[in-house]
């Protein structure tokens, strides 16, 4: 398959964004933070870093589905995804003056930057159907994970090597990864030119949101999917934010060990991403998702059994190929059962409710580990997340929602002529 400019362009976001979420919220600065910012009671780091991460998701939550209605309307998602973009890019560098014991700024400079870094993710992701065709869709999306866990990977083998001269070098090497490689974005990634009209775009995106919530129950599929995503989503971040501190925390792990750890994981990521997105499009995409949490399932009860580092070493490449697939499919799933001309806001939707799931599964780690001392606790929890979300994902009919969301859409058409 031949890729355009634009979908390469829209690719290289993914390279870019991937170090962020790799390196700052897994692997690197969430331990800095535990061990070396906060230290105290065992615990107490970990509900902490559960609380900042709940904090800057809130946030998101609260402004995504709006900010992405009003830059629908004004076709201006990709001025927004680089606005959010320069906002992570400024705030990730600006870790480098969190020193030991800063811990309020340590905290204000990460969710600011976590902010960003989700709010670009809602329209960046509402930019799918517009490099990729519906029969191209997985691929497009599968390859675009991959792509970013090449990103993911090269940080952290530049992190690799920085951890050794000052750990806090990290930070602002990172934000410039993000800046340079967002230029490809910047200048390859075309948004459709559409007549814009000037208005109170708050007000526009606050009505757009409402109309999405009040014809939710034209697309039940959709708005099954969307249940099921809000469940197994929270799975998925609590496991991204507290794998290397589980890893540090139970088998003595260092940063560096972790680092190598999230390297091994990025290989079979990327391979996932591949494969899945080649499965979601040989057979179609609940299946491979459904695929994929099994997985997850998997991977939650090895981690709590889990008796060795070297064996946590086993259970990181199997997480890493089910964490760029069910992503991925996610990502996909939803621009199938939406229609076309509303593919903004309900991403909008779709990035509120993960932002909200994710609010509560770091906080309910976190407080596990405060309460009990034992983080496998915290980890068991997330089992629950992973086996409700799979039975809720089986009541979508993958098929009969897209019939939906054509019918609608053709219904939206034939009232604006």
């Amino acid at each position: 398959m031949k890729l355009s400019k634009s979908t390469w362009g829209w690719m290289f976001y993914d390279f870019a964004n991937s170090a962020f979420t790799t390196i700052i919220v897994s692997v690197v600065y969430s331990a800095y933070f535990i061990g070396t910012v906060v230290q105290g009671d065992p615990g107490y780091g970990e509900m902490l870093w559960g609380r900042a991460i709940g904090i800057s998701m809130t946030l998101v939550a609260i402004s995504a589905p709006f900010l992405g209605a009003a830059a629908d309307y004004s076709r201006g998602k990709k001025r927004m995804l680089f606005l959010n973009c320069w906002l992570t890019v400024v705030f990730t560098a600006l870790l480098w003056f969190v020193g030991p014991g800063d811990v309020t700024k340590g905290m204000i400079f990460f969710i600011i930057a976590n902010f960003g870094f989700n709010s670009a993710n809602v329209f960046y992701d509402a930019f799918l159907p517009e490099v990729s065709t519906p029969e191209t869709i997985g691929k497009v999306s599968g390859y675009g994970w991959a792509f970013g866990y090449v990103g993911g990977l090269l940080s952290l083998l530049v992190s690799l090597v920085l951890l050794k001269i000052n750990v806090r070098l990290i930070f602002p090497m990172i934000a410039l990864h993000h800046f340079v490689f967002s230029l490809f974005t910047f200048f390859w990634l075309k948004e459709p030119k559409r007549p814009v009209q000037r208005s109170n775009y708050f007000k526009i995106g606050f009505n757009r949101v409402w109309w999405s919530m009040k014809n939710l129950r034209k697309l039940p599929n959709l708005l099954r999917f969307i249940i099921s995503y809000f469940v197994y989503n929270d799975g998925i971040t609590t496991v991204i934010v507290f794998a290397s501190i589980y890893g540090i925390t139970r088998f003595g792990m260092t940063t560096q060990d972790m680092i190598i750890y999230f390297i091994l994981a990025q290989f079979t990521s990327i391979a996932g991403s591949a494969i899945f997105g080649k499965l979601t499009d040989a057979t179609n995409t609940k299946t491979s998702l459904s695929l994929s949490i099994l997985i997850w399932i998997t991977v939650v009860v090895w981690a709590f059994f889990c008796k060795s580092a070297t064996e946590y070493y086993f259970v990181g490449l199997l997480a890493g190929l089910a964490i760029g697939s069910s992503q991925a499919n996610s990502r996909t799933m939803l621009s199938q059962l939406t229609p076309l001309n509303k593919q903004a806001e309900f991403f909008g939707f779709y990035t509120l409710t993960g932002r909200i799931s994710s609010i509560f599964g770091p906080i309910l780690y976190g407080w596990i580990a405060h309460k009990t001392g034992d983080i496998r606790y915290s980890i068991l929890s997330l089992l629950l997340f992973f086996v409700v979300g799979w039975i809720l994902l089986q009541t979508v009919s993958l098929e009969e929602g897209i019939r939906q969301a054509q019918d609608l859409d053709a219904i939206l058409l034939n009232k604006k002529e």
